[in-house]
C-alpha cells in the first residue's frame, strides 16, 4: 500500500526480508479476504499458496505500438528479463545504505542502451534499426533517449519532505538530482529502501507558497477530493510555533498519526506504467503527459518538447 499501512515487519534488513515479505503478504491476503470479500478467514496452506502466486508474478510492458517488441535488436524491456533482475534491500540506495557498500548510481536503467542512436563514426544501421520500418527505427531512438533523460536530467530537488528534512542528506534546502534520486531501485524505479516522499501530489495550490508546486498543480487533472485541514502541528522552520496542513491524503500520516508523515507516501514500481493510469495514488495524473509536465514544473526541469516527448516514450515501453 503507498502509506505503508500493510508493512508490519520492516523490510529493510536482507536477512529477514524474504520471511517479512511474506508474513506481510499474507497478512494483506487475510485482510483482503475478510474485509473486502467478507468471506471466511483463510487457512495457513491457502495464504501460502496466495503469496506463492503473488511472488512469482512478473508484469512489464513487452510491446510498444511504435517501437514493437521491447525485446529486439538487444534491448531488454518486457517481464522474461525483469524476473531475472537482482533485488535486495537497500540496493542502489541514494542515502548511502546499500549494505554491499557500493555507492549510489543515477544510471538505474538500461534496459534500451542498444538504442541510441549510432554517433557520427557508428554504422548507420545497427542495433536499434530495421532497414525496411523507418518510422519504428525512430520511435525506439525516442525511447533511448528516454530512458538517457530518465537516469540524467538535472532536477532541482526542493520541499521534498523525507528529502530536504533528511538528515543523512544533511537537510539541504535544495539540492540537484535526476529521476533516478527517487527511483533508484535499479530497472525496477521503486525506492529499494523505504522512504515515503511528499513530492506535493496531495497537497492544493490554493494553499501553497511556493510557485514552483503552484505550477505543478496546475498541469493536473486531479478529480476532486475532500479537503482535510490538520492543525497544530510542529513548524520545523520555526520552533515553537505549529503549521496547518491542507491536504486530500494525509497519507502515511493516516497510519502513524505523526505530523512529519502527513502527505508522505512511497513512490511505486514503474514497470508496466503504461496500463495504470490514471497516475499518483489519487489519479491527479490523466496520463504520462500531465505527470510529466508536473515533474518538469515541480523540479524545474526546463524540458523542451521532444525531451518531454521522449521522456513519455520512455515511459511507456517500462
Amino acid at each position: 500500500m503507498f502509506d505503508g499501512r500493510e508493512t508490519l515487519k520492516p523490510l529493510n534488513n536482507a536477512a529477514t526480508f524474504d520471511a517479512n515479505l511474506k508474513y506481510d503478504l499474507m497478512d494483506q491476503a487475510s485482510s483482503a479476504v475478510t474485509g473486502h470479500a467478507q468471506g471466511q478467514p483463510p487457512t495457513e496452506q491457502q495464504l501460502a499458496e496466495i503469496v506463492e502466486f503473488e511472488m512469482a508474478l512478473t508484469t512489464a510492458q513487452a510491446r510498444d505500438n511504435q517501437a514493437g517488441s521491447l525485446q529486439k535488436h538487444g534491448a531488454t524491456g518486457g517481464p522474461l528479463d525483469l524476473a531475472g533482475q537482482q533485488y535486495y534491500p537497500g540496493a542502489n540506495d541514494v542515502l548511502g545504505g546499500d549494505p554491499t557498500g557500493a555507492k549510489f548510481s543515477p544510471n538505474v536503467f538500461s534496459l534500451y542502451a542498444k538504442w541510441k542512436k549510432p554517433g557520427v563514426n557508428g554504422r548507420r544501421y545497427d542495433g536499434r534499426d530495421d532497414w525496411e520500418d523507418r518510422e519504428r527505427n525512430s520511435a525506439r531512438e525516442d525511447i533511448a533517449a528516454g530512458e538517457v533523460l530518465f537516469n540524467t536530467h538535472p532536477l532541482t530537488i526542493t520541499n521534498v519532505r523525507g528529502l530536504n528534512d533528511n538528515v543523512s542528506l544533511g537537510s539541504p534546502a535544495s539540492f540537484s538530482g535526476t529521476c533516478t534520486t527517487c527511483h533508484d531501485s535499479p530497472n525496477v524505479g521503486n525506492h529499494s529502501t523505504a522512504l515515503p516522499l511528499d513530492i506535493a501530489t496531495s497537497r492544493l495550490a490554493g494553499y501553497e507558497s511556493d510557485t514552483a508546486i503552484v505550477a505543478s498543480l496546475r498541469q493536473l487533472s486531479a478529480p476532486d477530493l475532500p479537503v482535510f485541514e490538520i492543525t497544530g502541528c510542529p513548524d520545523p522552520a520555526n520552533p515553537g510555533k505549529t503549521i496547518t496542513y491542507y491536504t486530500s491524503d494525509p497519507g502515511k500520516g493516516l497510519v502513524t498519526g505523526q505530523c512529519a508523515d502527513v502527505n508522505r507516501g512511497k513512490g511505486p514500481i514503474l514497470r508496466g506504467l503504461a496500463a495504470r493510469a490514471p497516475y499518483f495514488h489519487n489519479g491527479a495524473a490523466a496520463n504520462l503527459d500531465e505527470l510529466v509536465n508536473f515533474y518538469n514544473e515541480r523540479f524545474q526541469m526546463n524540458l523542451t518538447h521532444k525531451e518531454k516527448q521522449q521522456l513519455v516514450a520512455f515511459l511507456n515501453a517500462l
